[in-house]
């Protein structure tokens, strides 16, 4: 993996959907009455969100997506990040874009005006068991292309992160291909999420040649490491990655995290948490995780921030850190 010194202005860029996250507690007969499939994330149509955003009872919301939750844990831990998305300069859109940038993530996209589709938006349902059913309007979030991608914004970031959710249309897909061949010139390390195994089975091609010509680092979890290599077999599928890009990285729910690097693997235990809300696990791992490569720990040392950022963040509702998560590092001792 390339590695350099962190001189440039941002740490860490991320380029992904930009969704307002709205949360609401629900019972599962509630979840069967509406519909929702339980425990995943599905695309809706402006209908059915408008229908879903009307049922919701006490309704949270806040400025998410994954990357851009990921961002904001990053930021909460002293980092400079930027934000590559789009938003339309609706009321959702505007508030956004402020919220990003007051919580000290650059916003590099303003508001398009005039938009023709709305900001986007996740109806997010929350069981007691913690588990989250995700139903996601994309909205113009899922427009970006590679015209978005400022060749300034991504030649001055130490590591590029991207969503693996945008890599669903053409043109996000052609935006990739760039930020990530102007992130290689520039020195960046570039890496990706996975996302959703849903996403990359419709994409699985794409996502291998992506890995494999252009990327240092993904990040993934079980389910979207077995569809990406069409295997049963963990260890297949991740000797499979590990031979495709520098670094792989896999979380396991309960079973905790193996670390690839060439024929190196590392295993990362978690301890166990009693969900409140699984919403952000996966983003806040990420944040914990590239917090320990920004800040030059060994990979064992970042797959126990990643776990411990996941474990605080579940602990409550909303998708990003309730606590200062620096202090929370220092009294486990990984700092």
């Amino acid at each position: 993996m390339r590695t350099k010194s962190l001189t440039k202005t941002y740490q860490v860029l991320g380029i992904a959907n930009a969704v307002s996250d709205v949360i609401s507690q629900c019972s599962d007969t509630f979840l069967d009455h509406m519909g929702i499939e339980k425990g995943i994330m599905q695309l809706v149509e402006k209908e059915r969100a408008e229908i879903l955003y009307g049922a919701m009872d006490d309704r949270t919301e806040t400025p998410g997506g994954s990357v851009a939750n990921t961002l904001a844990g990053l930021g909460m831990l002293g980092l400079k990040t930027a934000f590559i998305g789009r938003v339309a300069d609706d009321a959702t859109g505007l508030t956004y874009a402020k919220s990003m940038e007051e919580e000290g993530t650059a916003f590099a996209n303003p508001p398009i005006e005039n938009a023709q589709l709305p900001t986007s938006r996740s109806m997010i349902f929350v069981t007691p068991d913690g588990e989250r059913s995700m139903n996601t309007y994309l909205g113009i979030s899922s427009e970006v292309g590679p015209e978005d991608v400022a060749d300034d914004v991504v030649t001055d970031c130490d590591i590029l992160f991207l969503e693996g959710y945008l890599f669903d249309k053409d043109p996000g897909k052609a935006a990739f291909y760039k930020a990530a061949e102007l992130a290689g010139k520039s020195g960046a390390r570039a890496g990706i999420s996975l996302s959703d195994p849903f996403c990359v089975d419709r994409h699985r091609a794409d996502f291998r040649d992506l890995i494999e010509g252009q990327l240092d680092f993904v990040l993934g979890n079980e389910a979207e490491f077995l569809s990406l290599y069409e295997t049963d077999d963990l260890d297949v599928a991740l000797d499979l990655a590990s031979k495709a890009t520098d670094l792989v990285v896999c979380t396991r729910s309960g079973d905790g995290v193996a670390i690839k690097t060439g024929d190196t693997r590392i295993n990362v235990p978690v301890t166990p948490v009693t969900p409140v809300d699984a919403t952000g696990a996966g983003d806040q791992f990420a944040a914990g995780f590239l917090y320990g490569m920004v800040i030059g720990a060994d990979l064992e040392t970042c797959g126990k921030m990643g776990c411990v950022s996941a474990g605080e963040v579940i602990s409550h509702i909303g998708p990003r850190p309730a606590t200062d998560m620096q202090t929370l590092f220092k009294e486990k001792g990984l700092i």
